[in-house]
């Protein structure tokens, strides 16, 4: 099940937690856990 999380740092929309990936619905994967933002 998706988890909403951080904000697109794109667009600002309400990200998807999925497998370690956050989605965008506008921009897809922004961010997946090589990604050191946290």
């Amino acid at each position: 099940m998706d988890q909403t999380g951080r904000p697109c740092p794109l667009c600002g929309e309400s990200m998807h937690r999925r497998h370690c990936k956050y989605v965008c619905p506008q921009h897809g994967v922004v961010y997946d856990c090589s990604d050191t933002f946290w």
